[in-house]
């Protein structure tokens, strides 16, 4: 997969948003390569998550969040489905499940209806090592403070507002993949 390509499709290179795009999702590539490193134990696969890692965002031009170029109609909590479906579009449904499954720690069907979640009911929390790993580092870095990496703290702070359950499994991935 050329994920430089696909990404290219939706966002103009030389745009600020293709620029907070690419940023965030190197980072989020390059953290979750780096656990892959220490723990060969995972037998995670690298190319998958490099490539998934960088396109676990590709959503979000359709959402409505202006701090950081993006001037859609839809809240930005859509944007993992709305990337899944592009992904799907493009012929990759493997990577298609990490971009709808990173959101928070991953969304449960409890909590998707109970919070009145605008998106799909169905359970979208991470299942395979992969999309754990990629939902992992995701929570270390924000669209608005480019490379600047959270501390665990900063990064579980940011789960509470989707419920314990998120904050639960984040401390679980700290066990593992820290």
């Amino acid at each position: 997969m050329d994920y430089n390509s696909i990404i290219a499709r939706y966002y103009p290179t030389d745009s600020q948003l293709y620029h907070i795009l690419y940023t965030h999702s190197r980072a989020v590539a390059d953290m979750a390569l780096e656990i892959i490193q220490r723990h060969p134990e995972l037998n995670a696969d690298p190319v998958f998550v490099e490539e998934a890692a960088m396109v676990h965002d590709i959503g979000i031009f359709q959402c409505n969040a202006p701090a950081i170029c993006c001037f859609g109609t839809q809240p930005y909590i859509c944007h993992g489905t709305i990337g899944a479906d592009i992904m799907r579009k493009e012929g990759f449904p493997r990577h298609a499940l990490v971009c709808e499954r990173h959101t928070g720690a991953g969304l449960t069907l409890e909590d998707i209806i109970s919070q009145q979640l605008p998106v799909p009911h169905r359970e979208l929390t991470p299942q395979s090592v992969e999309e754990k790993i990629i939902c992992f580092a995701d929570k270390f870095f924000s669209k608005t403070r480019l490379q600047q990496r959270k501390t665990v703290q900063q990064a579980a702070d940011s789960l509470r507002k989707f419920g314990d359950g998120g904050v639960n499994r984040f401390a679980a991935w700290c066990e593992a993949f820290l």
